[in-house]
């Protein structure tokens, strides 16, 4: 609630604080305006914490905040302001969702989350679990999954007979992966491989499932990564589609005839889901639309599932597959 917090304070300061000052200000306010604390103690614990010169200014604005009515807030905000997002992602949840469920999505997203373990004991948003759920795997299929970490859906494909050979780039997370496969004792069925999604060290046709959960600007999970709204720019949008786009192509060399293909993203812009998939269609004939049926998603016009957070309580979720043509063994 940052800029909310901004906007509550901006009448109240005179000058221009500094950093450190700013960044109390802002947790007196969100103390003041969200929880139950008390005035007094939210107003002396967050001017203690200050040097003594930076002290005066904090007090004086917080007290002023205090005396306010708790529950007044300023008239004519605009939606950024009162839900506190950047301007840009208000506009562009709103052109691709429409205003209800942008305005939606975005209050579900200032609620904490649910935390939700799975039988295994791994702890995994219900909206992930979901995207697993929908891939078609037997016994002894391989599975490639290509941005792995740190692990869940490769875990909870594995824990259903298949072999996953879980792919990332950094070696820490990695490590990440092997250590819940560990966990839900999914160890001897997953293969952690160290590498580039983009050039992994796989042989074509390889995979009976390709999931491609890739690289996307998490603008469906920010209940559980707030801060992101404040570093993800229309910029890094852009870039992210790019490497949607390298980690697809692939993806479409991984998989064997006859295999699946799922892409997913935990964001909500129509560039990384519905563009994607359009793009996919366009660029690779020999990938035909699957059906896929959830009782809980949103069917899309053109191929695809969708969740928004405000529908079950969970994150926000895309999801599209793809069968390649053929048949398998050939």
């Amino acid at each position: 609630m940052q800029r909310f917090c901004d906007v509550l304070l901006a009448p109240l300061i005179t000058g221009s604080p500094k950093r450190a000052q700013r960044i109390a200000l802002r947790m007196g306010a969100y103390q003041l305006r969200f929880t139950d604390a008390s005035p007094h103690a939210v107003v002396d614990e967050t001017v203690g914490v200050l040097p003594e010169p930076e002290r005066g200014l904090v007090n004086a604005v917080l007290r002023r905040l205090v005396d306010r009515d708790r529950t007044e807030v300023p008239k004519k905000l605009s939606f950024g302001e009162r839900l506190s997002y950047p301007d840009w992602i208000v506009d562009r949840l709103i052109g691709d969702l429409g205003k209800a469920d942008a305005v939606a999505a975005m209050k579900a997203m200032n609620e904490p989350p649910k935390v939700t373990t799975r039988d295994d004991g791994y702890v995994q948003d219900l909206a992930s679990q979901w995207v697993t759920d929908l891939i078609r795997v037997d016994k002894d299929d391989t599975v490639i999954d290509l941005c792995a970490a740190p692990g869940g859906k490769a875990t909870g494909l594995a824990s259903r007979g298949a072999t996953v050979i879980a792919v990332d780039l950094h070696l820490h997370r990695a490590r990440l992966i092997r250590h819940n496969a560990a966990l839900t004792g999914t160890a001897n069925d997953i293969g952690v491989v160290v590498a580039d999604g983009t050039v992994p060290p796989l042989r074509s046709g390889c995979a009976d499932v390709v999931l491609l959960d890739a690289p996307c600007s998490g603008l469906g999970v920010l209940r559980r990564r707030p801060d992101a709204r404040w570093k993800v720019t229309p910029a890094s949008v852009d870039e992210l589609v790019l490497l949607q786009r390298r980690l697809f192509r692939v993806a479409v060399e991984l998989v064997c005839p006859g295999g699946m293909l799922v892409y997913s993203v935990c964001t909500l812009t129509s560039a990384e889901t519905k563009n994607i998939r359009d793009w996919a269609i366009q660029q690779f004939p020999l990938l035909t639309l699957m059906a896929l049926e959830g009782e809980r998603w949103r069917s899309l016009n053109g191929g695809g599932l969708r969740l928004l957070p405000q529908d079950h309580g969970t994150d926000g979720m895309f999801v599209v597959a793809f069968r390649r043509e053929g048949h398998r063994g050939m």
